[in-house]
């Protein structure tokens, strides 16, 4: 695989995750018929906060993806962030949509992207200091 399949690998089952997640807020709206807002219903807020967390973490981790594929990144350096990335989007929003509060799930998924965030934020800026 090149870099960009391997990147690609990673961005489609991301999108799938999100899609399964923005599925899962679709289904409680239609159940609860809750045009908009969560009305009184926790589940339907856990499955948007589910979503929205992923939408709003998720992005970040893929354009860096995109950028180490395109600086020259190992293949199993961009294969190592890209399973934990999904493993981590995962099994947060699977915790997230099916718990209250805090769960080892959402500690876990939110911990190991924060980790990640972090690898590539150094990687990025050390490749672009010193080329």
């Amino acid at each position: 695989m090149t870099a960009i399949q391997v990147v690609s690998l990673y961005v489609g089952l991301n999108l799938l995750i999100l899609l399964i997640l923005g599925a899962n807020v679709v289904r409680y709206r239609v159940s609860t018929k809750t045009s908009l807002g969560m009305g009184e219903n926790p589940a339907l807020e856990r499955a948007c906060r589910a979503h929205a967390n992923g939408a709003e973490w998720t992005p970040g981790v893929l354009i860096a993806l995109v950028v180490m594929a395109l600086i020259g990144a190992p293949i199993m350096a961009l294969h190592a962030i890209g399973v934990t990335l999904t493993v981590a989007r995962g099994i947060h929003g699977w915790g997230v949509a099916t718990q209250d509060g805090a769960n080892i799930a959402r500690g876990l998924g939110a911990l190991l992207t924060m980790i990640i965030y972090a690898v590539l934020a150094v990687g990025l800026i050390l490749h672009a200091v010193t080329g």
